[in-house]
């Protein structure tokens, strides 16, 4: 008894020595951060990013494909956030863009999708869920008690025999007939995931011809998107030159050839003296007068150096008054105000002229000219169409739908063709799309994972496992059988790489055959930017969150 007496007295006295000791601990360390900043450590950290992260991927994934869904943005409380106004979109970038998104992880997949959409103009959706794919074996590896900085190893191994199986699989065209051909295909393949799908033939012909203007300039802002509410999506059509959706001012010439036009930003009102503060008082109306004398009279010079310039049309950002209308149509020059301010430098860009606020020096201000200046009606509505410009390359989309919804979602798909389309003719590689890229790149990196030792190669056998996952989402959109299809995707892989999902169909398919081509600077870039991003989070051991900025009190 005394033994065992003892022995509680001995466990006592170390659990209160234990718990004394943890308690002065805790009164040493530190708090660094300020009252009411927050720290995640640990494996806390990691489920925090990688489970916000997946949430992202899981949300985007219902939107890839041909056989993907809309979904609607509405704003909260009318005024204010990120959503303006209602949307009906599949677009990852708009739909990322549009949403506030709390988790840090998270938002890192929202500014990939961003650089996706800027560099390439398709893949903003693949990119996110490819990434989410990622993070998803990584959550499993980091169960299975493998280190982070292994998983990142065997990423950045995968990556690069990926890249090299992705150029091995590319092919490019011979001459301009199957490099438009091979544009019409990569256009086509954009858009069969878009609301233009079902007129997808005519709208990638727009996207190729306007962007074959160009003549390899890429420049994008010379191509004018027009949206015209009425008719249907196929009776859109690209014009030549540049459309402004103004009209030319009362009484003055619709009509003007060989135009020299002067693009400007200046006040055309009444040009008066702002002095803030200022008052002055008339002590009878002569003194009046003779005050609106005098701004007339400083209109008219206005007026007389702008005519100076040897221009026929006059195009200003801001409003133009009825006198100094009077004083332009005197002198024969046209008149258009209160212009769009990005219409203008597509508009000036187009013409090769320079926006000008000051017209003292006429011999620095440069003109833009063109063959032919009109009026025209479109739908219902009339614009003023710039034919001939210095700028040859420049044409117009007009956009034709029933209402403004589609038009704004026609316009954005349309946007992804011209960007994907204009990026294949920097660089003429292509890719057979369909998710055979994807099972081409997984087969070789499951063939590299079987000559690395460690538990890197479980991070290989994943980064595969992660890349198969595309044509599975793009199944499973479809509402097909997608592990019995990927199953005989992969056995047709290990005799031709061009194989892939065939959605039409439900089955696979060779996707050369079908003409189902993807951009391989897309493509490419895809895979990268997905990778580092995933890399980027996988580093992650630490959430800190900042103390919220207190209100300062009146």
């Amino acid at each position: 008894m005394g033994a065992r007496g003892i022995t509680g007295i001995n466990v006592s006295v170390c659990v209160l020595y234990l718990f004394v000791t943890s308690v002065v601990c805790l009164q040493v360390v530190p708090n660094i951060l300020q009252q009411g900043g927050q720290e995640d450590r640990g494996e806390n950290a990691r489920m925090q990013c990688y489970i916000g992260a997946i949430a992202i991927g899981d949300m985007m994934k219902s939107t890839l494909g041909p056989r993907g869904m809309d979904k609607i943005l509405m704003p909260m409380g009318g005024e204010g956030g990120f959503v303006q106004k209602q949307a009906v979109t599949n677009d990852g970038a708009t739909i990322l863009n549009s949403i506030w998104i709390d988790n840090p992880a998270a938002r890192i997949l929202v500014d990939v999708s961003k650089r996706q959409d800027q560099e390439c103009g398709d893949g903003t959706t693949g990119v996110v869920v490819l990434a989410a794919e990622l993070l998803r074996v990584a959550e499993k590896l980091v169960d299975r008690r493998v280190h982070p900085q292994t998983i990142i190893s065997g990423f950045l191994m995968a990556l690069e025999t990926a890249k090299e199986c992705l150029v091995g699989v590319s092919f490019q065209s011979t001459d301009d007939a199957q490099l438009r051909e091979n544009l019409m295909r990569i256009a086509k393949t954009t858009l069969s995931s878009k609301i233009l799908s079902h007129d997808k033939e005519h709208f990638a012909g727009l996207a190729v011809e306007a962007v074959m203007r160009l003549k390899n300039k890429n420049n994008l802002s010379l191509i004018q998107i027009l949206k015209k509410k009425g008719g249907i999506c196929s009776e859109s059509r690209l014009d030549e030159g540049f459309i402004l959706e103004k009209r030319f001012s009362t009484g003055h010439r619709k009509r003007i050839e060989d135009a020299k036009i002067m693009v400007a930003n200046t006040p055309m009102d009444t040009d008066k003296i702002k002095i803030l503060g200022a008052k002055v008082n008339a002590e009878d109306f002569d003194t009046v007068a003779n005050i609106e004398q005098a701004e007339k009279e400083k209109m008219k010079r206005k007026v007389e150096k702008i005519a100076a310039h040897g221009c026929n049309v006059f195009i200003n950002r801001q409003l133009i008054y009825n006198y100094p209308e009077q004083l332009l149509k005197e002198r024969g020059v046209s008149a258009i105000e209160h212009s769009d301010f990005d219409g203008m430098e597509r508009l000036a860009a187009a013409l090769g002229a320079e926006i000008v606020s000051t017209f003292d020096s006429p011999e620095m201000v440069k003109l833009g000219t063109c063959r032919l200046v009109e009026e025209v009606l479109i739908g219902e509505e009339k614009a003023v169409r710039f034919s001939g410009c210095e700028q040859p390359e420049a044409c117009t989309i007009i956009l034709r739908g029933a209402n403004e919804h589609v038009l704004d979602e026609a316009e954005r798909s349309l946007h992804d063709a011209l960007a994907v389309v204009a990026q294949t003719c920097q660089q003429p590689l292509v890719v057979c799309g369909g998710g055979a890229a994807e099972m081409a790149m997984a087969g070789a990196v499951e063939k590299r994972a079987q000559t690395v030792e460690g538990k890197a190669a479980l991070a290989m056998q994943g980064f595969a496992d992660a890349l198969r996952a595309i044509p599975t989402v793009l199944l499973d959109n479809g509402g097909f059988d997608s592990a019995e299809i990927v199953a005989k995707l992969r056995s047709c892989h290990a005799f031709d790489s061009h194989f892939g999902v065939d959605i039409a169909a439900g089955d696979v398919g060779n996707m050369r055959e079908l003409g189902v081509y993807e951009s391989y600077k897309a493509k490419h870039a895809q895979l990268c930017a997905a990778v580092e991003a995933a890399v980027q989070i996988i580093r992650v051991d630490n959430v800190i969150r900042c103390a919220p900025r207190q209100r300062q009190e009146e």
